[in-house]
């Protein structure tokens, strides 16, 4: 059935970031946005209607993550990356069932809808699992299936069950294409450049995202760099880029780095909490935006984070530009709002997800305002209104959430699983892996 929202602020997140007042989001019967703007412009309307009292806004989109890895939310919490890795991750997750994936994909997708996420592209494995996981709690996922060449994990193996997948199931589908799939070399410090190469023209003839580790930390990729000169400059010869390409982290490029990223149109995905909690340094994110790059925010896994927060990671990203820059309007309310949300569909080359614009996905957040970080009113001029959410607020008070028009949250808490028994199933998963 279609579904109108109103309420007294909605935030599209168009390219200006416009707060419109008094206004509705309409959703047709097949989950997209039919109509966005003033009550008062708003054509007439047959289906149910709900009046709130706070923000709509569109589902945040989490651009790179490992969600599953909630199972494993503290171990080796004091690590640098590599020895987190080596050390902490690797060895537990090979420990790790499908039914463990499936576990923790469940808590997170539910962790995230509570945020506020609607939308998250995850590399991991196990895929059916996770894809079943996120299907049951009723958000949406794209699914980078982990392509890896380590002892016990050969690429080419991995490589062809992802293609098989994408070539009997097609890239999308689900209910309202919750699911899509894709690639996920691991990175260029795991992978050869012609296992790499190989990947991306199977991703590429399938019109597929690749979703590939790049510049994380200063010691990750040193024979690549002696090698190549740098990380991007090894994808462009090996030809990764050119298709639908997702650089996560990419913390330490140089200016002609980012320059070949502008040149392919790669997304980035900007990982802030994750990179200060590994000491993994600070990603030249107001760089990356003023050279056209398309840029979202990633949590990266709840094991390094360790949230599934999106508001959190536009705040400290905004925080972290500003700092860096010694410039206090590097990056304001409004653009940390759209990395959140419209760059981070994006970066991922989705142009359904991320706005509240006719035609995209009926993905909505509702946020209550009964909190002291709204009591100066949603009549306060714009830019108040986006710094008391984006400064202020965050995930605190997100209360509703639909996808496609349908609702997943209802007054914080969701309304397909029983979080009690998800948080329950992965403390089981924790035990048993610790034992």
């Amino acid at each position: 059935m279609s579904l109108r929202l109103h309420a007294p602020v909605v935030l599209p997140c168009d390219p200006s970031c416009t707060v419109l007042r008094d206004a509705v989001v309409d959703v047709d019967d097949d989950g997209r946005i039919a109509f966005v703007g003033a009550e008062a412009d708003a054509p007439p309307f047959a289906g149910e209607v709900r009046r709130l009292t706070g923000i709509l806004l569109p589902g945040l989109v989490n651009a790179h993550a490992h969600s599953p890895m909630v199972v494993l939310r503290g171990l080796g919490g004091d690590l640098p990356l590599l020895r987190w890795l080596r050390e902490a991750m690797w060895p537990a997750e090979a420990r790790m069932t499908a039914e463990d994936v499936g576990a923790g994909m469940l808590l997170g997708a539910v962790e995230m809808l509570r945020n506020g996420v609607t939308t998250s592209a995850e590399m991991y494995f196990h895929g059916e699992q996770l894809v079943d996981a996120v299907l049951k709690a009723g958000s949406r996922v794209l699914f980078g299936a982990a392509i890896m060449d380590l002892p016990g994990m050969a690429w080419r193996p991995m490589t062809d069950e992802i293609t098989r997948w994408i070539d009997a199931d097609g890239l999308r589908f689900g209910p309202h294409e919750r699911i899509e799939l894709s690639y996920g070399p691991h990175s260029a410090y795991i992978l050869s450049p012609e296992a790499l190469g190989a990947v991306a023209g199977e991703a590429r003839d399938r019109g597929a995202l690749v979703q590939i580790h790049v510049a994380e930390s200063p010691e990750e990729d040193v024979a690549q760099r002696e090698s190549h000169g740098s990380v991007p400059r090894l994808l462009e010869q090996a030809g990764v880029l050119g298709g639908r390409v997702l650089s996560a982290h990419s913390v330490h490029l140089s200016p002609e780095d980012v320059a070949i990223y502008a040149r392919h149109r790669v997304g980035v995905a900007h990982c802030p909490g994750s990179n200060t909690k590994l000491a993994s340094g600070i990603a030249p994110l107001r760089g990356y935006l003023d050279a056209g790059v398309p840029v979202g925010l990633g949590t990266d896994g709840p094991a390094s984070n360790d949230d599934l927060d999106l508001f959190e990671e536009a705040r400290l990203a905004a925080l972290l530009a500003r700092v860096t820059s010694l410039d206090a309007t590097a990056m304001r309310a409004a653009d940390a709002l759209l990395l959140a949300t419209r760059g981070g569909a994006a970066a991922l080359g989705r142009d359904d997800l991320g706005a509240l614009e006719a035609g995209r996905w009926g993905d909505v957040v509702h946020v209550d305002v009964d909190d002291p970080a709204f009591a100066t009113g949603l009549d306060a001029p714009d830019e108040q209104v986006l710094a008391n959410l984006v400064w202020a607020s965050g995930t605190r008070r997100v209360s509703d959430v639909w996808v496609a028009g349908e609702q997943v949250v209802a007054a914080g808490e969701p309304t397909r699983v029983d979080r009690h028994e998800a948080q329950a199933g992965v403390r089981a998963v924790s035990q048993r892996l610790r034992a």
